[in-house]
């Protein structure tokens, strides 16, 4: 083992962001590939024990990041959001977790055979999902707006309130036994209910002292930061675990105070979060032992698994989605994704301890009947997700879909031309007028400002992932470009040709790639489309070959784009593109009209 704490903190974080970037490299579930990454290197190798290691500190520091964490995924729980299936998420968020939990319980009893107080407790505590878990597996589906949004609010409104539950269930069971250390019931309600409301004081007050301008801009981030951790803190020392309903209140309310600096909060928030999660995922993996992973394989516990993914999820979710405006496909969709995560491994760890300290030794099969359930379900639903989506018609799109900014002859047949190979295309602009040859080439448009508020809550931009900023003014293109930059990244994003002053002028941080070249701005391009110049298709083969093309068609054709075998689509970026030009691939140009 390596004793060095400094040295296996590093390694930790190292080795976190690197199970992210192999997770996005070869497209697997990032939990999988951190859950493997902390079994190599605990477990299995025994080369970290970060339990060991950081001794009275690791419990806290897991408790203050999955606060992180689920602050970070409350800030985005803005109500615009759900503004037509509000009675879908309520349901599902209430009814539905309350029949997970009576019949988690059951199955927990009966099936895992633990007794009555403890699956009590534990069948509170696995309703959750959580932020964790839930939100990389929506980025990996591309799935459609309503069954996404209904899967994130649950995700992370029903994770402080399983907790809760865990928490409620413990102490009536501490009650009706008679045991020392027990609190009243009105004294949990009451813990709860101050938990909600310093939450939601943090939040309000930062917001209004945010928005009134009373904290300097380079201290926005850390101020909020801070204050996410005081909230947790306080409202855990009342009672343990209601610190997840502060820090959830906070976030709720300053998500919904639709602060200017929100956008700011929310991306650091994001930055530290996939930190976090990664470090945590791997510093709780990591620190299990080879008796409780072996303690899985126990076929008992294999059968709750089995009863809670196949039974228990799907007939909660199917009764509390009556006659609440979703499609079938939705509610089998919506009843069988529910993984397990951080918030269900550190908390089951807390009651486990509590209950054999009350006498319950049943309870010392709680870490590897959670173990089981977390393993089980982040392996199933994150491997099926993206079928069982494409299979029930749920996804967003399979396509690789573009925003075209700016209405204009040429982004009519850009557009047009990328529709062709069914490349999801949307137009956007200001002007009616303007997207007038957009409408025209049956393309989808959209009248508003790509910048506005109101886009992000009424225009589905789910199934696009590249955008294309073609307007006539550079400065607005280069401000969507860096708008979008942190959720988009900078690859993903384009901009005409700077025509109006001298280009290397600007910082390279400013504004997209440049589409095309440097000299072909939009008026350029328009002119050349209203002239006559289309569309031309070019496949290259082992006979014609990309050198053969070039050499043909120099200084008249524009390569716009590439497509390649698997619908690969790769734009021409200062008059060259990201990838090698071999045999099979289409070339899509702008030519003159006699170009044959």
């Amino acid at each position: 083992m390596l004793h060095s704490i400094l040295f296996e903190l590093t390694c930790i974080i190292f080795l976190g962001m690197l199970a992210q970037w192999i997770a996005w490299r070869f497209r697997i579930p990032a939990i999988v590939a951190m859950s493997l990454m902390g079994l190599i290197i605990g477990p299995f190798t025994g080369l970290f024990n970060p339990s060991e290691t950081f001794g009275d500190v690791f419990n806290p520091f897991i408790s203050l990041a999955v606060a992180i964490i689920l602050f970070e995924g409350s800030l985005s729980l803005d109500f615009r959001e759900i503004r037509g299936f509000r009675k879908a998420i309520l349901r599902v968020s209430t009814v539905g977790a309350f029949i997970a939990w009576i019949a988690g319980s059951l199955a927990a009893h009966y099936v895992a055979g633990l007794s009555w107080a403890v699956a009590f407790v534990i069948g509170g505590l696995f309703i959750v999902t959580g932020p964790t878990v839930i939100l990389p597996l929506l980025r990996q589906a591309k799935l459609k707006e309503r069954p996404a949004a209904i899967l994130k609010w649950e995700g992370i409104v029903v994770d402080p309130f399983g907790a809760l539950l865990a928490l409620f269930a413990f102490q009536v069971v501490l009650t009706t036994n008679n045991l020392e250390g027990g609190t009243t019931i009105l004294a949990f309600f009451l813990s709860s209910v101050a938990a909600a409301v310093i939450g939601a004081a943090f939040g309000f007050i930062l917001g209004v002292l945010l928005e009134r301008g009373f904290i300097p801009e380079y201290l926005k981030s850390p101020i909020v930061l801070a204050s996410v951790l005081m909230s947790f803190a306080l409202s855990d020392l009342i009672m343990h675990e209601t610190g997840l309903l502060a820090v959830t209140a906070m976030g709720l309310v300053m998500a919904n105070m639709h602060l200017t600096s929100h956008h700011d909060l929310l991306h650091f928030k994001e930055n530290i979060s996939v930190l976090l999660i990664s470090s945590v995922f791997i510093m709780l993996t990591a620190s299990l032992t080879m008796d409780t992973l072996l303690a899985i394989l126990n076929w008992r516990m294999l059968l709750f698994v089995l009863a809670m993914m196949l039974i228990v999820r799907p007939v909660s979710m199917w009764i509390a989605t009556i006659n609440v405006g979703l499609t079938k496909e939705e509610r089998t969709l919506i009843g069988w994704i529910a993984p397990r995560g951080i918030v269900a491994l550190t908390v089951s760890g807390y009651f486990a301890n509590a209950l054999q300290n009350a006498g319950f030794q049943s309870a010392q099969l709680l870490t590897a009947l959670t173990l089981a359930l977390v393993f089980a379900t982040v392996l199933a639903h994150g491997f099926s997700i993206t079928w069982l989506a494409r299979k029930l018609h749920l996804q967003a799109t399979t396509e690789s879909g573009v925003v075209i900014v700016g209405g204009s002859p040429f982004t009519a047949l850009l557009g047009e031309a990328l529709a062709s190979f069914h490349k999801p295309v949307l137009v956007m602009d200001r002007s009616w007028q303007n997207l007038y040859e957009a409408r025209q080439a049956g393309l989808t448009t959209e009248v508003g400002d790509v910048l506005s508020e109101q886009t992000e809550f009424y225009v589905d931009l789910g199934p696009y992932d590249r955008l294309i900023a073609a307007t006539e003014e550079d400065a607005y293109n280069a401000l969507i470009c860096i708008n979008f930059v942190p959720e988009w990244g900078r690859e993903a994003l384009y901009q005409t040709a700077i025509h109006s002053g001298d280009p290397t002028n600007y910082s390279k941080s400013l504004g997209g790639k440049t589409l095309l070249t440097e000299g072909l701005d939009i008026h350029k391009l328009n002119d050349l489309v209203r002239s006559g110049y289309v569309i031309r298709k070019t496949t290259i083969s082992e006979q014609y070959t990309y050198k053969m093309y070039r050499e043909d068609n120099e200084h008249q054709v524009i390569p716009l784009f590439t497509i390649g075998p698997g619908k690969d689509l790769h734009f021409f970026v200062n008059g060259k593109v990201r990838t090698g030009i071999e045999p099979g691939i289409v070339i899509v140009s702008l030519s003159p009209p006699n170009t044959p």
